[in-house]
């Protein structure tokens, strides 16, 4: 019997001066059995720094023709691409061809220097793909603040993202490596 998803409620409020963009949001989140609580709340990090009403998460790692996240314009074209992790050249070759702007949050505290560096020169070619790096103590301290049901408020200045529910507040800053 396959194991099914555990269903997660965030309630977001984004306070978003980079982009002069506020609102608040009620997710649900489905986090695939494979799925750690640190992708999961990277996904939820990637949903706050591209806050708008028209991004949805998707079906994520229970497909391979989706993101984790996308944005559709009123004529059903995609706007944004956002993954999360690491990654295959091949997988966002094909996203930058379908979506005008594709975004990769990798995070991993051994594992995405080592991607970047195999990977930095092939996806150089893409103009309409941006890679950020996410801090490996920043990512598991948001994995500890995973909880069923969450009050969350995200407020981001200056390229820095503070991410905070009542007992706990992470920064991150994620690095542009492209």
């Amino acid at each position: 019997m396959a194991l099914k998803a555990t269903i997660f409620k965030a309630q977001l409020q984004v306070a978003d001066m980079d982009r002069d963009h506020y609102g608040d949001y009620q997710l649900t989140l489905a986090r695939h059995p494979s799925e750690t609580d640190e992708r999961m709340m990277v996904r939820l990090l990637a949903f706050a720094h591209n806050a708008a009403r028209e991004l949805e998460f998707t079906r994520g790692l229970s497909s391979d023709d989706e993101a984790d996240l996308w944005q559709r314009d009123l004529a059903g074209e995609l706007e944004l691409w956002v993954e999360v992790g690491l990654p295959a050249e091949e997988r966002l070759r094909k996203a930058c061809n379908r979506a005008r702007r594709v975004l990769v949050y990798s995070y991993g505290r051994r594992t995405a220097p080592v991607w970047w560096q195999k990977q930095g020169g092939a996806l150089a070619r893409f103009e309409n793909l941006r890679v950020y790096q996410l801090c490996a103590d920043a990512t598991e301290s948001l994995a500890a603040m995973a909880e069923r049901s969450m009050d969350l408020n995200v407020t981001i200045q200056d390229g820095h993202i503070w991410l905070s529910d009542a007992r706990h507040t992470v920064e991150i800053t994620p690095q542009v490596l492209q």
